[in-house]
């Protein structure tokens, strides 16, 4: 394969700067709109992202290099409705953008690079996709009502109204994230996009059971997201075995009990809600 056009640097950067751009007016956003302009800058990442990697990189390639940016400037955009209008808003724009150059120079490293990747460069992906999902399950909360439990004054949180429609809307949201990163990561250990999709699949719903279950106790503020970060990383680190092991029965099995787990977290939320 080629290298990419080395005008894709320059067009690596404007795009940074417009997504900046984008998640700043974001901001102004209220919702449902807030929600709109979060998915809609995920979609231009991934189309516009296409067109700096070079011609010559097949597009399943490309969609897969281009989630992660797509999920950061997504959450992001969502994320920032948490950040109070000022001077507080330059460090996050700033982080955001540091944080999305950054990817992008990674991937259109890996499709550069003749050999495939290296073990430094998959943990390179892998805390790439934890930052991304911690920026996304916080912009998730932040959209939904009631997504995120507020700390009460003696320090304890408290619970904030939330209909089991929203519950459904709050897990979909963050299975979402975790299906499209976790594809992103299963790709380096899968051969066939059907496989990396079955993985995905496996990331989408532990992170939807975990969730539930998160939401069913209140974790206030910001550790909700942080654990579902931490449950997205374990999972990885737990399923990151040889492509053999989708053949195994076990395989089979785990996806079974994550089923029953999720049915036990909706009677859960119910019960607590009756």
């Amino acid at each position: 394969m080629h290298a990419p056009d080395p005008t894709s640097a320059f067009g690596r950067r404007e795009l940074v700067l417009v997504a900046a751009l984008l998640v700043a007016m974001a901001r102004l956003a209220q919702q449902p709109g807030a929600a709109l302009v979060a998915s809609l800058l995920a979609v231009v990442i991934l189309i516009a992202g296409a067109g700096i990697l070079g011609v010559d990189v097949a597009p399943t390639r490309a969609f897969s290099a281009l989630l992660i940016p797509a999920v950061l400037a997504g959450g992001a955009a969502a994320a920032i409705q948490l950040v109070p209008p000022g001077l507080g808003l330059v460090p996050f724009l700033a982080g955001f953008a540091f944080l999305l150059d950054r990817t992008l120079v990674l991937e259109m490293r890996l499709l550069a690079q003749a050999g495939g990747a290296t073990d430094a460069d998959r943990a390179r992906v892998l805390l790439a996709a934890v930052a991304a999902a911690f920026v996304a399950f916080t912009g998730v909360a932040a959209l939904v009502p009631g997504g995120l439990a507020e700390p009460g004054g003696s320090g304890a949180a408290t619970p904030a109204v939330m209909t089991e429609g929203w519950v459904v809307v709050l897990a979909a949201a963050d299975a979402l994230v975790a299906a499209l990163l976790g594809y992103r990561l299963a790709t380096f250990r899968y051969g066939t996009a059907k496989d990396a999709a079955r993985s995905a699949v496996t990331y989408a719903i532990v992170v939807a059971v975990a969730a539930g279950a998160i939401r069913a106790v209140d974790l206030p503020r910001l550790v909700g997201p942080a654990v579902l970060t931490l449950v997205f990383y374990l999972w990885d680190a737990l399923h990151g075995t040889a492509p053999a092991r989708r053949r195994e029965p076990r395989f089979l099995w785990e996806t079974i009990l994550l089923i029953a787990l999720a049915a036990v977290v909706i009677a859960w939320n119910l019960r607590l809600r009756s």
